[in-house]
């Protein structure tokens, strides 16, 4: 892992280094003409293997840069350092978020997980609006800010919809099928990436995938004791059935048997959201005093 200081960024601060990975090390600092507080994400070629991290970083300022959600983390500016037309390192300037990795923080409370899982799928239903998947949805990239909020992080392994990719990318505990084989990409395989972020979530074990053996040359997925794949509710009474249910066809093998899209997501949350014991009992008392039911 990079354990190196990043070098002083005209126009910025530096303050402290707040974190690392894909290559990266990850600076907060404020930007001098403005007093914004932003992120710095540096990255160095030093061997040959270092180009997709530089590859990640590029896809993620091209992606990044024109998001306008507040589930999604913005990317402002990228600076490059070239040696002989070659992208030796750069800088990525990034929205600052004060916050907690969900992966760190995992929550207890149903309300806490329901709310969360529905500002994910909202932020991923923006993320396909722009004709484009996130491919890396898992608990490291979601940030719970502290205002109550979350931001959807590292748009790295992005990719337009129904792109096929040259070589297996994601991370194995949460990529879909199709990312193993190396077939099209599309709102589905978020689908897939979330249910298994949910699955983890709920039941703090992460979802054992089943899938066909994979073609000579193909990552596998190895199965771990930590793995599960009971029906989230048998592993943790807390959850609803309706919710179970839902995490268990987001995580479907086959992308037909998995909701289409974010927006089918999204509606049976809500639904789960509804049937949560304080929100029956606010549709009661709502009625108790003839007030209309609750939404």
């Amino acid at each position: 892992m990079p354990t190196r200081a990043i070098p002083i960024v005209p126009g910025y601060e530096l303050i402290e280094r707040i974190g690392r990975g894909a290559g990266a090390v990850i600076t907060s600092a404020r930007e001098i003409s403005s007093g914004r507080l932003v992120a710095i994400k540096h990255v160095v070629r030093q061997t040959p293997e270092d180009d997709r991290y530089i590859a990640q970083a590029e896809n993620e300022f091209q992606f990044a840069s024109g998001l306008e959600h507040r589930y999604l983390r913005r990317c402002y500016e990228i600076i490059r350092v070239r040696k002989w037309l070659k992208t030796r390192a750069l800088f990525l300037i990034m929205e600052y978020v004060d916050g907690e990795r969900l992966e760190d923080h995992r929550p207890s409370a149903l309300p806490a997980i329901v709310s969360i899982f529905k500002k994910t799928a909202e932020g991923l239903h923006a993320v396909h609006e722009q004709g484009y998947a996130h491919a890396d949805v898992k608990p490291h990239n979601i940030l719970l800010t502290r205002d109550g909020l979350l931001k959807i992080i590292d748009f790295g392994q992005s990719c337009p919809l129904g792109q096929v990719k040259e070589r297996v990318q994601g991370t194995p505990d949460y990529m879909a099928p199709e990312q193993v084989f190396r077939k099209a990409i599309d709102q589905r395989t978020d689908v897939f990436c979330l249910g298994a972020t949910m699955y983890w979530v709920c039941t703090g074990k992460r979802f054992r995938t089943v899938m066909p053996t994979a073609p000579s040359g193909a990552r596998k997925i190895e199965i771990e004791s930590e793995r599960g794949s009971e029906p989230p509710h048998e592993l943790n009474p807390q959850i609803p059935v309706p919710l179970s249910n839902l995490i268990v066809e987001c995580c479907a093998a086959a992308k037909e048997h998995r909701p289409p899209d974010m927006r089918e997501v999204l509606s049976r949350l809500e639904v789960v959201r509804h049937l949560l014991p304080q929100n029956r009992a606010a549709r009661r008392d709502g009625r108790s005093r003839g007030a209309p039911p609750a939404d």
